[in-house]
């Protein structure tokens, strides 16, 4: 069986190193929808225990979803270059 030539064995290193980027920005996303969704599922509950008559949970809710839609833009390529 003949060997690979450098360039593609460097080419096909270069394709496995931008999968597994690719694996590590979906898997940080999938945390922080984790810690959003957890966040929200206890303030929610609080917010109409504590203070029935004043509704504040949707700030959090609200505010937290610009750094979210960034993180998933990130994730998803379409800002932050090619990997970096």
């Amino acid at each position: 069986m003949p060997s690979m030539p450098q360039q593609d064995r460097d080419r096909l290193q270069a394709r496995v190193e931008e999968a597994d980027r690719g694996r590590r920005r979906r898997s940080a996303l999938l945390n922080h929808f984790i810690a959003y969704f957890g966040v929200m599922v206890l303030l929610v509950p609080l917010n109409f225990a504590t203070t029935p008559d004043r509704i504040w949970f949707v700030w959090p809710l609200v505010l937290w979803m610009a750094p979210l839609a960034l993180h998933t833009a990130w994730a998803m390529g379409l800002v932050g270059g090619k990997g970096r």
